[in-house]
């Protein structure tokens, strides 16, 4: 069974930094990625990050120089280090995992999703 779990979401002022963290278990193949997504209320998700299965890390344009994604040497953890958050960063972030990903930052290439964990940035 695959379970996508998050945790870090929160509430903090414009300018403020979060973590997130993913934890993935029962998902055990090769060629996986791994991707942050986020929705705001009355918005369509969209992709913030993501990291292949070689490593190589990609991030939205809205977050570049703010937002950084990791992953641990297992391959099971991720992370999202969000710096100078602003209130439009706020919403629903979702980690996600898939094989053969094409377009990383594609919501549609994902198979499996997360609860999702809330972040809350006020000005």
């Amino acid at each position: 069974q695959v379970q996508l779990v998050e945790s870090g979401g929160g509430s903090v002022q414009a300018g403020g930094s979060l973590r997130l963290s993913c934890v993935v278990s029962g998902y055990t193949y090769s060629h996986v990625s791994m991707g942050w997504f986020r929705q705001a209320p009355g918005k369509e998700r969209e992709g913030v990050a993501a990291i292949d299965s070689y490593g190589s890390a990609i991030v939205a344009d809205s977050v570049k120089g703010r937002f950084t994604i990791s992953q641990d040497n297992a391959k099971n953890t991720m992370h999202l280090q969000m710096n100078s958050l602003k209130p439009e960063d706020t919403g629903m972030y979702y980690c996600a995992v898939g094989r053969y990903i094409a377009t990383l930052l594609e919501v549609v290439e994902y198979e499996y999703w997360g609860q999702g964990t809330q972040v809350t940035v006020s000005s």
